[in-house]
């Protein structure tokens, strides 16, 4: 072998280099177990060893957890959210929120297209600009004080739509920026946080071992917008409020008024669905509502009590569960023209400091003079905020402003001694001091009824700044800890009995030595990928072990094709040199090309999937190119090693179990082309039914929804909850499916209220399962909704697991993997195409593996409801059929290779005999490597777990009909498309020359 010393100065620079990064997981490791056995607890030890170089004189604690190998949210548990940042509201604020009608009709219409539309909201929208005013020009929207200097009067639509593009990507940055800052600050280790190639606005946001997902989404949510409003006294504005009553009853009593009497109804109707949460809660139905005549007489103060001393800027207060029905009266178009113009009424974030019950919150009444509507001074000015205490001891926020806030804060607070000044974040007033005299300085202070994390995480929100536009939440995943612990437990327990498995197989196949060969090759390659994936701070996911436990049988692939090569050259009388030498190059060309296909799919799965499915998808690339460079250049050196020592020269590669094993099979596989075509034919024919009749079970990856895996103290049946949840969700899809055999774990799947943008929805829905659940008997007494819902101490019956996807994101997702396939099918067909110069091979391999996809589809299709586990098309489902496309071409490419090197040394050979004899001399290292992969695949579906059993059973249909499409799919379609006619069948088939 040439460059012998370069492949071990590299194996030993990659060996040094897995070390190193290997070594901060146990030194890691060490420190904290010695931190949990400190007995003045693990804080202490934490804070005394703070400052200190731990490992290597050069790394902290700190560091060292760092660069540990991650943890994904399936093994160690926690937090993973998609936000969407509001592209519409970005491209509002660069036309200055013009009033324009065309325009903002444009922005809606396009909007709502976004959610069912491939095409990003920027060629939306020009496009409805354009139906509305064909003639109109996007600069005269756009030439703004803020876009100066790159858009002007003479702009073009072209050139303005380049800038909105370039200014929609800044103000995504920008928002990746801020919410960077804020996690970091949020003390989370090692975070994830990227923006999603080709989905405009996405940012993907991971947070291992977090326990307060609603603390999360406040925080990754709020845009941090703060204001300073002057207010108005009470006294001024409760007499408006009074004859509010006399309006809506003047209007009620019109008989023409129909429009008014739904408005109101509405108002009725969202105060009585707030009052769900209130009913969670377990209170009664009366504790916050009014008789009905009360609520005729006086339908505004009926919900709305006023503050009768008028002052202070508080005009009122309201039930959290009225406060929607208030909102809908004081939005009527009646009532606001009541209103003076300069008012704004806004809530408070927090209930009533005078209320002990928590329920209560007050609305204030906002001046706003500005012409724009904008507040005096916003959070622009601030400089840096703190949590602090105030002068009572109680925690609070204090802000520092630049020179110019300070300036205007010094005004605003001179011109409003004696009145109070409103501190607004994001629409809701945190607090409004008493102004006693002029403040300059630019320092001021943020208090309330808060809790210490509630001013840190405030604090840290206005030191990261204002985000550009409103981010929502559109794809979530919360996984709790100790799922995460039975998810290692049986990632390493499948890892490690498929590994012994595959040891044990090679040395049964090949003998005890080259079977160890390969097994230390093996080793190197487990050792190797997770050396990569650490300096890679890539974390480490159920699915990435799936991954890594599939390149490891992708390596034995290597390895058998190397062995089955070795044992054809012995065979032909060449001796153990020339054979390891003959055997090694022989097999790379078939080697290289099957693992550069599967590489193909595996850069197309990272590039159209998101989270698990990249983390699966960079695992099996690496372990492939580990598998290449262990299996191909370092077993030879041991062998050559070996070789020049004379020793190992009586090796067969065979043992009593495999001497005879397919071998001098004579098969005329070209004479069944018309038996197996007709039942491939009826094959595909039941699936293509199937497909049109029973359809698949989309999960909600795909269309939408919310996944809830709750776990019961006693068994329970997916009808019992199904049943108990369609009564109260009305037309919204609901499923239940149990998951394991134990029967106390049921999967629940819903897409009731999925359009709802509010954060509070998700609370909501929470608390709607623990209601149906404890009213049908299936939470124990004793078990509050606060326990229901946590995620880490599971006592009793608790959700543990939970997942969002929004009807946009699930539109996008069902694109990506339709295109995902196509594109890895055309790519593999270009790459067979390039590699043996002859499209008859290309059809024939994309044509095999367009069958083993439509045929696992369709199995999953057949089979759905009758599995003992999910078969939900998800997208790990299309990362399955995707790997099955990977792996199943490196039968083909085998064959392919094997027919043109006969092809080479045997031109005048009639083809028929040529393919035959093609697919008879690599029929043992087809079935083998099927074998190999399926005792593998075999233990993932046993002991891998609920997670990842749809996956390996998706896997073990691709292997078995990846297999037998090689044989008598690829190689006919490749015979045919040769121009040769169909040969006559053999009266024997099958002829085995036993040795």
């Amino acid at each position: 072998m040439q460059n012998k010393g370069f492949v071990k100065l590299f194996a030993l620079l990659l060996t040094v280099a897995c070390l190193f990064y290997l070594s901060f997981s146990f030194v890691t490791r060490y420190h904290m177990s010695k931190a949990e056995k400190d007995p003045q607890g693990v804080e202490h030890y934490l804070d005394s060893i703070q400052g200190k170089k731990i490992w290597l004189g050069a790394y902290s604690l700190k560091q060292c957890r760092e660069m540990e190998i991650g943890l994904g949210l399936d093994l160690k548990g926690g937090m993973n959210v998609i936000l969407e940042v509001s592209v519409p509201d970005v491209v509002k604020a660069l036309a200055d929120n013009k009033p324009d009608e065309a325009f903002n009709k444009a922005v809606s219409e396009a909007a709502k297209q976004q959610v069912t539309s491939q095409e990003d909201f920027i060629t939306l929208f020009v496009r409805e600009y354009k139906k509305l005013v064909p003639n109109g020009k996007l600069a005269e929207l756009f030439a703004t004080q803020q876009l100066k200097d790159k858009v002007n009067t003479r702009s073009t639509d072209a050139e303005v739509e380049r800038v909105l593009r370039e200014e929609v990507k800044a103000a995504v940055a920008n928002s990746y920026n801020v919410l960077r800052t804020r996690i970091d600050r949020f003390g989370v280790v090692q975070p994830n946080i990227q923006t999603l190639e080709g989905s405009m606005g996405r940012i993907m946001v991971e947070l291992p071992g977090i326990k307060e997902p609603e603390r999360v989404r406040k925080l990754l949510q709020g845009s941090a917008n703060l204001e300073f409003w002057e207010t108005y006294e009470a006294k001024d504005v409760l007499p408006i409020l009074m004859s509010i009553d006399g309006k809506v009853r003047t209007l009620l009593a019109d008989a023409d008024t129909t429009a008014v009497k739904e408005e109101v109804a509405e108002a009725s109707a969202v105060s009585a669905k707030d009052s769900l949460t209130a009913a969670l809660k377990g209170e009664t139905a009366e504790a916050g509502q009014n008789t009905a005549s009360d609520a005729k007489n006086y339908p505004f103060t009926s919900i709305f009590a006023l503050n009768q001393s008028g002052m202070g800027s508080t005009v009122g207060y309201a039930d959290y569960r009225d406060t929607a029905a208030v909102n809908r009266i004081l939005a009527m178009p009646e009532v606001k023209k009541m209103l003076p113009r300069d008012l704004k009424l806004m809530w408070g974030v927090k209930a009533s400091s005078l209320d002990k019950t928590g329920h209560m919150f007050e609305l204030y009444a906002i001046k706003s003079t500005a012409r724009n509507g904008r507040a005096p001074l916003e959070g622009d000015v601030v400089t840096d905020a703190q949590s602090s205490y105030d002068q009572f001891n109680k925690p609070c926020v204090t802000m520092q402003m630049n020179t110019e806030g300070a300036r205007r804060w010094a005004t605003l607070t001179k011109n409003n001694i004696g009145h109070q000044i409103a501190i607004a974040l994001d629409g809701y007033i945190y607090t409004a001091p008493n102004v006693n005299s002029e403040i300059t300085g630019g320092n001021s202070e943020i208090s309330g009824n808060f809790t210490v994390e509630e001013t840190k995480d405030l604090a840290n929100v206005l030191r990261s700044g204002k985000m550009p536009a409103p981010a929502r939440i559109v794809q979530e995943d919360i996984v709790g800890p100790s799922l995460g612990q039975q998810s290692i437990n049986q990632g390493l327990i499948s890892f490690i009995v498929a590994l012994i498995a595959l040891m044990a197989y090679l040395c049964v196949m090949y003998g005890f030595i080259p079977g160890m060969v390969a097994n230390g090759a093996l080793i190197f390659n487990f050792f190797f990928t997770l050396g990569i994936l650490t300096s890679f701070q890539a974390a480490l996911t159920l699915s990435g072990i799936a991954g890594m436990v599939l390149s490891l049988a992708m390596a034995v692939d290597a390895n058998v094709l190397i062995y089955e090569r070795t044992k054809e050259e012995l065979k032909s009388g060449k001796n153990m040199k020339e054979a390891i030498a003959a055997g090694y190059s022989g097999a790379f060309s078939a080697i290289f090309d099957s693992n550069l296909t599967s590489i193909i799919t595996g850069v197309i799965l990272f590039y159209f999937g998101t989270g698990p499915i990249r983390g699966f998808a960079t695992t099996l690339i690496i372990g492939i190119l580990c598998s290449f460079f262990t299996a191909v250049f370092m077993t030879r050196l041991v062998y050559e090693h070996y070789m020049k020592k004379e020793k190992w020269q009586h090796l067969t590669f065979s043992t009593a179990v495999s001497k005879n094993l397919f071998q001098n099979v004579h098969y005329n596989f070209m004479g069944t082309i018309k038996r197996s075509f007709t039942i491939w034919g009826v094959l595909l024919l039941v699936c293509v039914i199937s497909f049109f009749t029973r359809g698949l079970s989309q999960s909600i990856d795909f269309t939408g929804g919310r996944n809830f895996v709750v776990q019961f103290d006693k068994v329970v049946q997916p009808e019992t909850v199904r049943d108990l949840l369609d009564a109260k969700v009305g037309d919204a899809n609901v499923q239940a499916i149990a998951l394991g055999t134990d029967g106390k774990r049921i999967r629940v799947m819903t897409n009731y209220r999925i359009e709802e943008e509010d954060p509070k929805v998700d609370t909501e829905i929470e608390a709607l399962l623990y209601s149906v659940l404890k009213e049908g008997n299936l939470v124990p007494e004793g078990i509050t909704l606060e326990q229901f819902i946590d995620r880490d101490n599971q006592n009793g019956c608790s959700i543990i697991s939970s997942q969002k996807v929004g009807p946009s994101v699930a539109d996008d997702m069902k694109a990506s993997a339709v295109w995902a396939v196509v594109f890895a099918l055309i790519a593999i067909g270009l790459y067979i195409l390039i590699r043996f110069n002859n499209i008859a091979y290309s059809i024939g391999a994309t044509v095999a593996l367009a069958v083993d996809a439509v045929l696992v589809i369709g199995a999953y299709s057949l089979f759905y409801g009758i599995m003992p586990f999910s078969l939900d098309v998800d997208q790990t489902f299309i990362g399955a059929v995707l790997t099955i496309i990977g792996y199943s071409i490196n039968d083909k490419v085998v064959i392919f290779d094997r027919v043109r090197e006969f092809n080479h040394l045997y031109p005048t050979r009639e083809h028929t005999k040529l393919f035959n004899d093609a697919l008879n001399t690599t029929l043992a290292r087809t079935l083998n490597t099927g074998q190999s992969t399926l005792i593998v695949l075999l233990i993932i579906i046993l002991l891998g777990g609920d997670s990842i059993r749809s996956f390996s059973f998706a896997m073990i249909l691709g292997v078995v009909i990846g297999t037998f499409s090689s044989l008598f799919v690829a190689a006919p379609v490749a015979y045919l498309m040769l121009g040769n006619k169909l040969p006559k069948a053999a009266s024997e088939e099958t002829e085995v020359q036993k040795a």
